[in-house]
């Protein structure tokens, strides 16, 4: 039986082909209903002082760029982020379900909810969005990643489309340039000078600003860096101090003096 609130399956069953009623937009720069708004590449990667997490600005709808300041590392929590690859409208809602269900427990029970309450909570919403994710119209495969006040370390888990979460031991990455920077992580961690979870905070960014470039010249749909318009990947430090945002001004520095040169 098919799901009663799924309407373009209903306007198919009942003959209204959904390319067709779209076919007028064609032409005139508007993406036909296949072609929703995604956010691309995102990552996370454990260094010598936390954890670090990264997105891209690109925001697409087929080979249309939709936005090219899209913020897809969302702190949930002082202690946790949530990093998104797949529809926004889906993932930005998690993330406020997520970051008011943790600010009230926090406030209720006077106390933060446990790392491992967290994980089940986001799990618990991707499962909820099973329906949708399947439909091809709500799919969402997030990057979670935060400090673990009770085992006083970083952690980076990723999960499939069903909401099962699997815990990354270096490194997780997610979105239309994972494949790029995964390849070259992989290369760093067994064949580089010495693995990526030693590098100090300084070579740590440079590094995320190199992967992101990567990904960028090798998939059209991640945004990676324009220098010219001041764009810059959101970049966000997880230490046993809390989720710190890294400014823009600081990658600026860095990809002059470190990526250009």
């Amino acid at each position: 039986m098919r799901q009663q609130g799924d309407f373009l399956q209903v306007l198919q069953d009942q003959g209204y082909g959904i390319d067709k009623l779209f076919a007028s937009a064609k032409g005139h720069g508007v993406p036909n209903q296949t072609e929703i708004t995604s956010g691309t590449t995102v990552f996370a990667m454990k260094y010598a002082d936390g954890v670090l997490v990264a997105g891209d600005r690109r925001a697409t709808a087929g080979n249309v760029v939709m936005y090219d300041r899209t913020d897809k590392v969302l702190e949930i929590d002082r202690f946790s982020v949530m990093a998104i690859a797949g529809v926004p409208a889906t993932a930005f809602e998690m993330a406020r379900v997520l970051e008011h269900s943790f600010k009230y427990y926090r406030r209720s029970q006077l106390q933060d909810l446990s790392f491992e309450g967290k994980l089940r909570a986001l799990s618990t919403l991707l499962k909820n969005n099973a329906p949708a994710a399947l439909a091809g119209t709500g799919t969402v495969v997030p990057v979670f990643a935060g400090y673990d006040q009770l085992e006083e370390c970083g952690k980076i888990f990723f999960y499939d489309i069903l909401g099962a979460e699997f815990e990354a031991v270096e490194y997780a990455v997610s979105g239309s340039g994972s494949t790029t920077i995964r390849g070259i992580l992989y290369y760093m961690n067994r064949w580089g000078t010495g693995p990526v979870a030693d590098m100090n905070e300084e070579e740590a960014l440079a590094f995320v600003l190199r992967l992101m470039t990567s990904a960028a010249e090798f998939d059209s749909a991640t945004g990676g860096v324009d220098a010219q318009a001041q764009l810059y990947p959101i970049v966000k430090r997880i230490s046993v101090e809390g989720v710190r945002t890294i400014s823009a001004d600081r990658l600026k520095t860095l990809f002059s003096e470190k990526v250009l040169t």
